[in-house]
């Protein structure tokens, strides 16, 4: 991975190489770099961990949730975003709205970013510490540094080419554990026969109210479905056609395999009961079926998809700061001092990543908290700005700043039940009061003017 980072860092010129890869991106390109970005530590370690606790209740996020928002990003949004000649996801809140608006769509969406980055790293490290022995901060500094020289290289062409590596290396290691698993207990359903009935239900042992259910589905089809790594390898497809296509084909090869994990997290604990942390449990059923050789090409396997997804937040975190607050600040830069800033601010991302990733507790926090993060206003905002004339920046300003304090205080000081569905509908309804105040005080306005005009 770092030899074709290498490769590809030969070919960027400017910043527009770095973080678009030039609009070249082909759609066999374009969809496993979504699948790939997406298929990230979540799916492979938080998903099942969540799912061998829980069963089929602590699921709901992925592969279906975050499933879902890659199938609504490609069918509803890839060609309109597309078209706008972005060249990061906040340009469209500058096209649309104002660069009062850019900046702070920016400084809510990088510490998503780097959240979400950190989820990635803190997996990375419990990998390398699985397989070393180490421990599991001092595997997670190890990984960071080899994450951030990584990332450092290559840029977003780098990142799709080794998407395609890792992604088709992924899918054989799950198929392959797969059928070893199945091979074990007799067949599909027979291993299938062993798991405890109540684990399929999708509502959990107790029940749950229809408005958790909700929110479980909210966070992250609603709150992934406009994400900053996703729009990265839309706009830099080669056509509109292939923006969709490739991130539709993505979202399914996503789903398809993303189903293993499911099915590892079902039978877990029989095949491997009384897991302390339940998130090892699909590199615990590697080790245990695929034997010594196996399980090393499975690892290697594992932490080249985690470096995809790594790569991808810290490149688009690095390329709003370059792109969309250093240049829009000092317009005179060259495209050789944009582009060191690009990898610089990626550099300090990633540091930041690392101690994120140290003090967390677990990776599926991490994500679903990166999932909800001020994602509320943004969807919202972005889909009044590319699908209406509907409000200015008075209403994006309400509507971002009401979703992120509404979240904030449902999630950590109310404790309500479905904080991020209540930040939406607050959200929508700040920006159509914004809207509607901004038309009432124009027509008064113009009234005003026609008496006096009279007069």
């Amino acid at each position: 991975m770092l030899g074709i980072g290498a490769w590809a860092a030969r070919r960027i010129r400017n910043e527009g190489d770095y973080l678009l890869a030039g609009r070249q991106l082909g759609p066999l390109l374009v969809a496993f770099s979504v699948y790939a970005t997406w298929f990230g530590a979540e799916t492979i370690l938080g998903s099942p961990g969540s799912i061998y606790r829980d069963g089929l209740a602590g699921g709901s996020a992925d592969p279906f949730g975050y499933g879902l928002a890659l199938i609504g990003t490609g069918a509803i949004f890839a060609i309109p975003l597309w078209k706008r000649g972005l060249t990061t996801y906040a340009d469209l809140f500058r096209q649309r709205y104002s660069i009062g608006v850019e900046r702070l769509m920016v400084l809510i969406y990088v510490p998503s970013s780097v959240i979400w980055g950190a989820a990635q790293i803190r997996a990375f490290g419990q990998v390398v510490g699985t397989v070393s022995g180490l421990e599991l901060e001092v595997a997670i500094a190890v990984a960071s540094a080899f994450v951030i020289g990584y990332t450092l290289l290559g840029g977003l062409m780098a990142d799709a080419v080794t998407d395609l590596v890792q992604g088709l290396g992924l899918a054989v290691g799950l198929v392959i554990l797969w059928f070893g698993i199945m091979h074990q207990a007799g067949g599909f359903s027979e291993s299938l026969a062993l798991v405890d009935p109540a684990r399929f239900n999708p509502l959990g042992a107790g029940g749950r109210s229809w408005l958790e259910v909700l929110e479980e589905w909210a966070v992250p089809v609603g709150g992934s479905m406009l994400t900053a790594e996703i729009v990265q390898r839309i706009l830099g497809a080669r056509s509109p056609s292939v923006a969709r296509w490739g991130t539709l084909g993505g979202a399914a090869m996503y789903i398809g395999i993303g189903l293993i994990p499911v099915y590892l997290g079902l039978v877990g604990p029989v095949l491997a009961p009384g897991l302390t942390d339940p998130e090892q449990v699909v590199p615990t059923l590697a080790r245990q079926y695929l034997g010594t050789v196996g399980y090393v090409m499975f690892a290697g396997a594992l932490v080249s998809i985690i470096l995809s997804t790594v790569d991808s937040t810290l490149l688009a975190a690095g390329g709003f700061i370059s792109h969309n607050l250093v240049a829009s600040a000092f317009p005179g830069l060259s495209d050789t001092a944009r582009l060191r800033v690009a990898r610089l601010s990626v550099f300090v991302f990633g540091v930041v990543s690392t101690a994120l990733a140290l003090g967390a507790e677990s990776i599926y926090s991490l994500v679903l908290t990166a999932s909800a993060f001020g994602s509320a206003g943004i969807f919202v905002v972005s889909c009044f700005g590319l699908f209406t004339r509907v409000g200015g920046p008075a209403s994006a300003h309400a509507a971002i700043v009401t979703g992120l304090g509404v979240w904030a205080w449902g999630e950590y000081a109310a404790g309500w039940t479905a904080p991020f569905v209540t930040a939406l509908v607050a959200a929508t309804v700040a920006y159509l009061a914004a809207a509607r105040a901004r038309t009432a005080s124009s027509v008064t306005s113009s009234a005003s003017c026609m008496r006096a005009s009279h007069r």
